[in-house]
């Protein structure tokens, strides 16, 4: 995947297809420690040892369209081209979190990408899934929290196209006011 927000993509769909009703997504940038950190947690169905042990094989996938699932592999492949490492923490009942390093200037890491698009993607699949996300870099954080956009909206669907359009639109300009 050209961009890491295409990953944290990926992972959220999972997330909300494995159930989860609440998704927090971490992303800690920052020039000073030269890192790019990424964690996103559910409370989905979680996974099982085996599981969590194969799910970073390319040839595994429990889903039973097609033979192979790359999303989490090629994740791992790239944070590990760029000095870093992915862990997965999950149990089963109790969700999953996965966390990943990047060396921030590393010339093999590609760009985080459009966060707006992503986290606007991410609401619209998520129907009946909370979701909070944090950018934090050294300038500032930036906090989106969908509960608290709901409440703001009055009862206005959060799925209407002008709701998502905002949103988009709200969550670049926030992250470009403590870009580094």
């Amino acid at each position: 995947m050209k961009e890491i927000s295409m990953h944290i993509l990926d992972i959220a769909t999972n997330s909300i297809d494995a159930e989860a009703t609440l998704l927090e997504i971490n992303i800690e940038d920052s020039k000073i420690n030269n890192s790019l950190k990424i964690s996103i947690k559910d409370n989905g169905k979680g996974m099982s040892e085996e599981v969590k042990i194969k799910v970073t094989d390319p040839f595994y996938t429990s889903r039973t369209s097609r033979k192979v699932g790359l999303g989490i592999p090629l994740l791992k492949e790239n944070c590990e081209k760029c000095n870093g490492y992915l862990l997965i923490d999950s149990y089963l009942g109790m969700g999953t979190k996965i966390s990943c390093f990047f060396e921030r200037d590393n010339i093999d890491r590609a760009p985080l990408g459009n966060m707006g698009d992503t986290i606007m993607s991410i609401i619209n699949y998520a129907r009946d899934c909370e979701l909070i996300y944090t950018y934090k870099t050294d300038a500032g954080e930036f906090l989106f929290n969908t509960k608290e956009i709901k409440k703001i909206l009055q009862g206005a669907d959060i799925n209407d196209t002008s709701v998502l359009l905002w949103v988009k639109d709200y969550i670049n300009e926030n992250m470009l006011g403590i870009s580094i």
